[in-house]
């Protein structure tokens, strides 16, 4: 089963760390993704640009309203995803438990939902 794995991070605690800690983070983030690649639970991932890059759209009545930044104010902030392929959800949050962004926010496990 699919599931995506949506990685919530502190932006303003990861921009204190320096240089070399966030070269050390990342370092940790791309060997566990390439971990997961090399077995069959890895499926996709991607980090996302901070929230000053954000735009959110919303289509009420046929108008459109486009903001900038995400519209909610929140201590932890989307940062990535990964989806992974688990046999069911105890073993998807055995994968999601080792991002190691999991040590500075949260991450968000949840069924990709099957098409009928």
């Amino acid at each position: 089963m699919k599931y995506l794995c949506l990685i919530y991070l502190p932006e303003r605690q990861l921009a204190a760390l320096s240089d070399d800690e966030q070269k050390a983070l990342w370092a940790e983030c791309n060997a566990y993704a390439l971990e997961l690649s090399r077995g069959r639970g890895y499926l996709g991932g991607e980090a996302l640009e901070s929230t000053g890059a954000a735009t959110t759209l919303r289509k009420r009545n046929g108008a459109i309203s486009v903001t900038d930044g995400p519209f909610a104010e929140t201590k932890e902030q989307l940062g990535g995803y990964l989806l992974i392929d688990a046999a069911n959800l105890d073993a998807a949050i055995k994968l999601a438990a080792r991002i190691p962004g999991a040590r500075f926010g949260s991450i968000e496990v949840r069924p990709v939902r099957a098409h009928p």
